[in-house]
């Protein structure tokens, strides 16, 4: 499913049918995410769980992603509401080559765009 250069194609957790609820979730996202350019989620894709850094949900699907060279766009509007680890964790991702996350739709998309 590979875009010409003005069209890469970007598609949301929503738009393959998917939320994350907990960890199998993952394969279920890469399979349905694959021929993608890129990969777009909300906060709300994901369960809480997946947000809390603790239970280290949030790690694995992250190095999954990168495993498989997806550039996917988290978008949270308010990192500091999921703490200061959270917040940390979003500003160390700031210039990640695969993963970030942005506070709102239209700059994940142009980050993503800008990827390919």
């Amino acid at each position: 499913m590979t875009s010409d250069a003005a069209s890469p194609v970007i598609r949301s957790a929503r738009d393959l049918g998917l939320q994350l609820r907990a960890a199998g979730d993952i394969r279920d996202l890469i399979g349905a995410a694959y021929g993608l350019d890129a990969l777009l989620l909300h906060e709300a894709d994901l369960a809480p769980a997946f947000l809390d850094l603790r239970t280290g949900l949030l790690g694995e699907l992250f190095q999954t992603l990168v495993n498989h060279r997806l550039p996917t766009a988290l978008i949270v509007p308010v990192p500091a509401a999921h703490g200061g680890r959270f917040t940390e964790l979003a500003r160390e991702h700031a210039r990640h080559p695969h993963v970030r996350i942005l506070p709102d739709e239209a700059a994940a998309r142009a980050w993503l765009a800008a990827t390919r």
